[in-house]
């Protein structure tokens, strides 16, 4: 049987051999399994522990599905020949079969052996649970005289309870406190990576560990500002970031990215309770865009803090005097058309729009999907909210069109005042001819246009009509309506449907 001195020597020689570059990739792999089998049997190779003291700069860049990317650069000091490393400070929720570690002061010395996750952390029940089958110290107070007696016992389980071996008697639950010879080394305060590597140069080096965590998100939030005579618009968007992944980023290089990324699903993840959040204050400071890949890229110009369980707002973008349209839109439907109803003529509600280009001076740049809430002044100059909507990612350029509600003072009646079927059945080549009256009734001080819309199944073809009609697609049509101050204007129209 090899001795634990011959082994030890040829791992030596065949280290050497590989730093002079003697040997093929087969003796690499060879060197490989030596080193992490010496590491296993000797068992003496002091443990590095770096910490985020060790940091030189943290970069960050979160995607939108809370996903997020950690560049973690160290100064660690190593030794040459076969390390191992306590990486500590790591995320909670790290996807660790993600993790790549990087020696940026002398990469062609440097290569990776193995790499282990302990999420063990230690607590009272780990404690306990590692030391099933083993001996502790017990050590009792006697409550009269002060004086305190030890035995030693063995711990025979902590399922619904603690169980206790001593020499002549079994005992449930704690008589005492409990005395226990060290800490286990799978067990760990907080998260750490254990990385074995084999190092060439001994000395200081600069080591970047990159991995893919969750915990970490983002989204944005728009806020416009509409001004008195409903013509011009402020915007202002913020970047809310979370972090929920278990510990605190200092001073680290921001980065998001907005796009829909496609994500393998992971086959285990590691459960994490929610938890409140405490909300910090806006940064000022506008983020700086630019292309990734198909992607877009949002920089924060300075280093910020990233604390744990807390939402955070950064500036992404600011606008004034953006022009914008207010739209009033009656949307119809599609089931009318096929059959005759006598019931569609209650009071219609008109849903009111605004919209504005992504273009000019402060837009222009793609905006990241998100929740646009937008307020008005009144009388008092009081920022009022009157509504909001969702946008999706939107390019430069692009038309944004969001709704905000229902209008109170125009309201519409819908009548169909004729149906007929002139052919086929209604299960196949049907053909029918169906009329309508729309009555739009205007309450305000001022005339507006009314966007009429109706979903029109089958091949359409509009037979007549009192406003002439746009095509808004195959199986839309829209006509615009005008309706005087405190006026009423009716539309009347035909249609011929074949299924």
């Amino acid at each position: 049987m090899m001795t634990k001195i011959g082994f030890s020597e040829m791992l030596e020689q065949l280290e050497h051999n590989y730093n002079r570059g003697k040997y093929p990739i087969m003796a690499v792999l060879l060197l490989n399994f030596l080193t992490i089998a010496t590491c296993s049997f000797a068992g003496s190779i002091e443990e590095k522990v770096s910490t985020a003291q060790d940091q030189k700069s943290v970069s960050i860049t979160i995607y939108n599905e809370n996903l997020a990317l950690i560049k973690d650069t160290r100064n660690v000091n190593l030794d040459q020949g076969v390390n191992r490393l306590a990486w500590r400070n790591v995320s909670t929720q790290i996807r660790s079969e993600t993790a790549i570690l990087r020696n940026l002061t002398a990469p062609g010395e440097f290569q990776l052996l193995e790499q282990n996750f302990d999420f063990d952390l230690l607590t009272p029940n780990k404690l306990l649970e590692k030391y099933i089958g083993k001996e502790i110290k017990v050590i009792r107070t006697n409550p009269v005289s002060g004086i305190e007696t030890s035995e030693t016992a063995t711990i025979l389980t902590i399922n619904e309870g603690i169980i206790l071996k001593f020499d002549d008697r079994i005992e449930t639950g704690t008589p005492g406190r409990l005395i226990f010879p060290g800490v286990p080394r799978d067990l760990r305060d907080k998260p750490t990576l254990l990385i074995s590597l084999l190092n060439s140069p001994q000395g200081t080096h600069d080591l970047e560990l990159s991995y893919l965590t969750e915990g970490l998100s983002w989204r944005a939030d728009y806020v416009i500002a509409l001004n008195e005579t409903n013509h011009m618009l402020d915007v202002n968007s913020f970047v809310t970031l979370t972090n929920q992944s278990g510990m605190t980023y200092q001073n680290v290089k921001l980065h998001l990215v907005s796009g829909d990324i496609n994500r393998a699903q992971p086959a285990h993840h590691i459960n994490q309770k929610m938890m409140a959040f405490a909300a910090e204050s806006a940064d000022v400071a506008q983020m700086k865009q630019e292309s990734l890949f198909e992607y877009h890229l949002y920089n924060l110009p300075h280093l910020t803090t990233l604390a744990e369980n807390q939402t955070k707002q950064v500036a992404l973008m600011s606008a004034t005097n953006i022009p914008f349209n207010k739209e009033y839109v009656l949307e119809g439907a599609d089931y009318y058309y096929s059959s005759r109803h006598d019931s569609i003529n209650q009071p219609y509600k008109i849903n009111v729009f605004i919209n504005f280009r992504n273009t000019g001076e402060g837009l222009g740049i793609p905006l990241p999907k998100g929740i646009i809430r937008v307020y008005k002044k009144d009388f008092q100059s009081e920022s009022q909210y009157i509504g909001e909507d969702y946008i999706d990612h939107a390019a430069s350029n692009a038309l944004i069109r969001l709704q905000l509600g229902k209008i109170f003072d125009i309201t519409a009646d819908k009548v169909q005042t004729d149906f007929q079927q002139l052919g086929g059945t209604m299960q196949h080549g049907s053909i029918f001819e169906s009329a309508y009256q729309i009555t739009l009734r205007n309450a305000k001080k001022e005339a507006v246009v009314v966007q009429v819309r109706e979903p029109i199944p089958g091949d359409w073809t509009i037979i007549s009509e009192s406003l002439p009609h746009t095509k808004l697609k195959a199986g839309q049509v829209e006509w615009k309506v005008p309706v005087a101050a405190d006026n009423e204007t009716k539309l009347i129209y035909r249609v011929r449907v074949k299924y």
